[in-house]
């Protein structure tokens, strides 16, 4: 997955009535309580999100007529453009079993999307929030850490750390310290983590300080509770899309509370084979809907 803090300011549809999408979604298997959440903070585009980049190594941003250009042809909006986009990431083995391949050539695969997908957000300033394996995590520190330090890339981990081996510990804490200071992007890695945990570990931080005398019962809030989430690290909490893949309708535990007022898109593809254009068509669900954050009109 990939982040925020609130109040967010998300983008709202102008009324406009909309039919729920037809398209549905899921992971290859049941979600693990060690599957991590990766975050992307909106920043600065980078060099990997113009289009050859690997012809235009060193571009620090991209042309904004370029930009207006692709929202063009896309029919998207550049003004409803969601801010946060959360992705559960499913289908990588069942991808991989299809062909007869071993698992990892799905992760492989599914990497692959994630990284289009990376570069389109970069390129249309949407902040990306991924849920992936943890299998996947020391793989994907391991093999983009020139990119991440290249691309001035900050990377926070959430969630409890205890049970992860201790060489993944001490790669985390050491890519954590060496990115501090990077300003460009964010990037989460939410590990052990859970929607239900996030929230049984907020009461528990707010009950203590109710305890110590820090804080008084009639004060707490929706806002003093979500400041005590996981997710408080990050600029917004809370995503405006959130896709799943692969044919599964449901949530899985995932940002409970985040996802309150989310906007959320079903789609049967396999998560190796969802690209650009399936990625367009949810951001043209989204600028359909008629966005209430629990009102009425």
């Amino acid at each position: 997955m990939l982040s925020l803090s609130p109040p967010i300011t998300l983008i709202t549809c102008p009324p406009k009535t909309t039919t729920n999408p037809t398209h549905a979604s899921r992971s290859q298997s049941r979600r693990l309580p060690s599957q991590p959440m990766i975050i992307i903070k909106r920043g600065t585009t980078v060099a990997g999100s113009i289009p050859n980049a690997d012809k235009a190594e060193g571009r620090a941003s991209i042309d904004e007529d370029l930009l207006e250009v692709e929202l063009t042809q896309t029919e998207l909006r550049k003004e409803m453009i969601p801010k946060h986009v959360a992705v559960i990431m499913d289908g990588n083995g069942r991808w991989a079993k299809m062909r007869g391949l071993p698992l990892s050539e799905g992760h492989t695969a599914g990497m692959q999307s994630l990284k289009t997908m990376v570069k389109m957000c970069l390129r249309w300033e949407i902040k990306l929030e991924v849920e992936f394996l943890f299998s996947l995590l020391e793989r994907i520190i391991n093999s983009e850490t020139e990119a991440i330090m290249r691309e001035q890339i900050k990377i926070s981990m959430i969630g409890d750390s205890s049970k992860l081996p201790k060489s993944l510990q001490r790669m985390i804490s050491s890519v954590e310290e060496s990115t501090k200071n990077h300003s460009k992007l964010q990037l989460i890695a939410a590990i052990n983590y859970g929607g239900k945990y996030d929230v049984v570990q907020a009461c528990k931080s707010v009950a203590k300080k109710v305890q110590d005398g820090s804080l008084h019962l009639e004060d707490i809030d929706e806002n003093i509770i979500e400041k005590e989430l996981e997710t408080k690290c990050t600029e917004f909490p809370n995503p405006d899309l959130l896709i799943r893949t692969s044919g599964e309708l449901r949530v899985s535990n995932f940002m409970l509370w985040q996802l309150a007022y989310a906007e959320l898109f079903f789609n049967q593809k396999l998560w190796p084979d969802f690209g650009k254009d399936e990625f367009v068509e949810a951001l043209s669900f989204f600028q359909k809907r008629q966005r209430r954050y629990g009102g009425r009109h």
